[in-house]
């Protein structure tokens, strides 16, 4: 997802991000003020049961690079 999606699901949540945010840092800002655990691209995702994530997908490509 591209930083522009993502920076307007925050807006939409009604989180006001800093305009020098990383990705990595909105995504988990999003995720702490829906109640979810913060886990984006961490290592959470070889277990992570949550197929249904909105954000699954750039997680296990972030992943894959490390």
């Amino acid at each position: 997802m591209k930083m522009q999606e993502i920076r307007k699901i925050a807006k939409e949540r009604g989180l006001r991000p800093d305009s020098r945010i990383s990705k990595i840092e909105l995504v988990r800002m999003i995720q702490r003020s829906e109640g979810y655990n913060d886990c984006f691209a961490t290592e959470l995702v070889k277990t992570c049961g949550q197929m249904k994530c909105l954000w699954r997908e750039d997680c296990l490509s972030i992943q894959k690079i490390k």
